[in-house]
């Protein structure tokens, strides 16, 4: 018998690998090689016979069905295309996640755009310790993205974990809810500006942090892992889609803006006016909502594959290059990397080889001990590997340097909502809420949106050359420079508000309409530094580390408020001295506000000077793109090899 091997293309352009078994005469005689043939060799004919069967019916009754890239991990949902129905994913998900995000940031800023109000006036906090507070838990509230995006990428998945991490968001409203009404809101409507609230029971502020904790947790690791989920939706290897997918980020971050506008206007409201248990009920009920409708949806979905544990094969990088310190790393095509389309990395795509860092190519370097050892990822990895490493090494410089911008962002939730509960926020009868000015941060950040897509980003490109207008790191800086203007502005306000404090008497006699500049510039640069954020790390992060690379967006904000919350305590511990109240006292009459927002300012000038060498010295992910035929291809030989 006698096997030759013929490729033919009888219907499609994909190559298909058949045998052709001929038989001759001398085959039909006894023969000791036939009688010896291998079981699985005649399991393996047979299963090319039936499958070579299959893939002339099919192109006989049916167009090429669209397939998804496996060498970048990506799945169907449910069994859509396996019936020949609508394949997943697409704009109709990525619309579901787009009111998943809304909801649940209704929710969550029904929490904490009012917070430092309720820790002030319910649970009778000094200022200064009620804004350290909030910013202690906002950090942790996005701290808490990294958690989420490591059991994405690792373990669970983007679906699995954005479910289990809303159960938790809707859980902790749940309690708080319970917490306000049974143990802190006494008596009933108190926490306005008239009327005091009764000193809180241990127990009551005790389940109260438990309960606002667990909506930072829940929060938290649903947020990076949503929009990376979003993302999933659409497939960037084809053009049409990879557009899809980069507007998806700034459709992403206006619905979390249009969520929060209706907790910054009739909540806060609400609110203010002692109803705080009702502001929580509502935030519950849109939790809820959410959660119910991300399920709904879970057959329409397209699904990513976990990539296995980011974080090992990160250490196997560094371990190999440290126990082959004395060795000099191998030429660029002499580094062990699989054979094949597909890399070690399951659900990765490969990863060309870069010349940065290349004291780490020693991890992918060949020893005759290595060879001994067979695989041992703690000896040698492969090229993607040692470059899914440099990947998450190039970015943090430029996430970094983002810490400063979270810094003045997070001045918007706490110290602008004290800077305007003392100025004349009063409309005829009716008593603005402080909180409520953020609302013309969302106009702005909505505005602002529009008009970049619509008008910016045609405008640049045609400038620049560039389809996407301005890159994910220059609209970065141009975040930094606005978000510096805002607190130019926030400090001019300051200071007009100092010069019409009336005597005896807690507020201003300054609009608080003044703040509108401060805000409307913050708006104004999130659009450009948060939503770069989300495209930049998103995109340059490996397919291993998709989740991750969306939670430093989100680890930026959190490192901030640490940071803002530090630098606060750094201040008063040198400008409040002897009989000095210092720049942010109780009494913020007596204070100079103004010199924080202008010492922000400073602060943002000299990261951006920072940035720009960062961004100057950042290069690229380069992905080594395969084809569906190469995919094929590669697995029709390991087929043939079996045989």
């Amino acid at each position: 018998m006698t096997i030759s091997f013929n490729r033919v293309n009888p219907v499609s352009s994909r190559g298909i690998l058949t045998f052709v078994i001929a038989g001759s005469s001398c085959c039909s005689l006894p023969s000791p090689e036939l009688d010896t043939v291998p079981e699985e060799f005649t399991i393996s004919i047979t299963k090319f016979r039936k499958r070579w069967n299959q893939e002339l019916l099919l192109h006989s009754l049916l167009p090429p069905p669209t397939m998804l890239k496996r060498s970048s991990g990506e799945e169907t949902a449910g069994e859509n295309e396996g019936k020949g129905e609508t394949p997943a994913g697409g704009w109709k998900t990525a619309w579901i996640l787009l009111a998943n995000q809304a909801l649940a940031t209704l929710a969550f800023f029904g929490v904490g755009v009012n917070l430092v109000l309720f820790l002030t006036r319910v649970l009778r906090q000094d200022s200064a310790v009620a804004a350290n507070n909030v910013s202690k838990w906002t950090g942790t509230v996005y701290i808490c993205s990294l958690i989420g995006a490591f059991l994405s990428d690792s373990y669970w998945g983007r679906y699995r974990t954005c479910a289990i991490f809303q159960v938790i968001f809707v859980a902790g409203l749940g309690l708080l809810s319970f917490t306000s009404r049974r143990f802190l809101i006494k008596p009933a409507g108190c926490g306005d500006e008239n009327t005091e609230c009764r000193h809180p029971s241990s127990t009551g502020v005790s389940i109260f942090y438990v309960s606002i904790y667990m909506v930072a947790l829940g929060y938290g690791g649903h947020q990076p892992t949503l929009a990376t989920f979003g993302a999933d939706q659409f497939d960037g290897n084809k053009q049409d889609q990879s557009r899809s997918r980069e507007a998806f980020f700034c459709y992403f971050y206006f619905a979390l803006n249009f969520g929060s506008l209706f907790s910054n206007t009739i909540l806060v409201y609400y609110e203010n006016s002692g109803m705080w248990t009702m502001g929580f009920l509502v935030s519950l009920a849109s939790a809820l909502l959410a959660l119910l409708s991300f399920v709904a949806g879970y057959r329409k979905y397209r699904y990513v594959a976990p990539c296995g544990n980011p974080v090992v094969r990160v250490a196997q990088v560094f371990v190999a290059s440290t126990r082959k310190w004395k060795l000099h790393p191998a030429k660029a095509d002499q580094l062990h990397e699989v054979d094949g389309p597909e890399s070690a990395i399951k659900g990765s795509r490969k990863i060309m080889h870069s010349q940065d860092f290349g004291f780490m190519d020693k991890a992918a370097t060949k020893t005759p001990r290595d060879e001994n050892e067979g695989k041992n990822h703690w000896r040698l990895c492969t090229v993607t590997q040692v470059e899914e490493a440099k990947c998450v090494l190039r970015m943090l410089p430029v996430w970094l340097c983002t810490i400063i911008y979270s810094v003045v962002f997070t001045q918007m939730a706490s110290l602008f909502v004290e800077q305007g509960d003392v100025m004349h926020n009063k409309i005829g009868k009716f008593q603005l809420p402080a909180a409520s000015m953020s609302v013309f941060d969302i106009t702005s950040v909505l505005l602002c949106t529009g008009i970049y897509r619509q008008f910016l980003v045609p405008l640049a490109g045609r400038l620049s050359g560039n389809p996407k207008g301005l890159t994910e790191l220059q609209r970065m800086g141009v975040g930094l420079i606005i978000g510096m203007l805002s607190m130019i502005a926030a400090g001019i306000t300051e200071i007009e508000r100092l010069k019409r404090v009336i005597p005896g008497e807690k507020a201003s006699s300054l609009s608080i309409f003044c703040q509108i500049p401060q805000y409307v510039l913050v708006g104004a640069s999130e659009v450009f530094m948060y939503v770069g954020q989300l495209d930049f790390f998103n995109g340059q992060a490996p397919d291993g580390i998709k989740s991750f690379g969306s939670s430093l967006c989100m680890a930026s904000i959190s490192l901030g408020n640490y940071v803002s919350s530090m630098l606060i305590l750094i201040v008063m511990d040198i400008t409040a001295k002897e009989e000095r109240p210092g720049w942010i006292p109780n009494n913020l009459n007596d204070g100079h506000m103004d010199r924080w927002f202008f010492l922000l300012a400073v602060l943002t000038a000299l990261d951006f000077l920072l940035y720009l060498f960062c961004s100057r010295w950042y290069k690229g992910i380069n992905l080594e793109e395969t084809t569906e035929m190469q995919v094929q291809q590669h697995e029709d030989l390991q087929l043939v090899s079996k045989v």
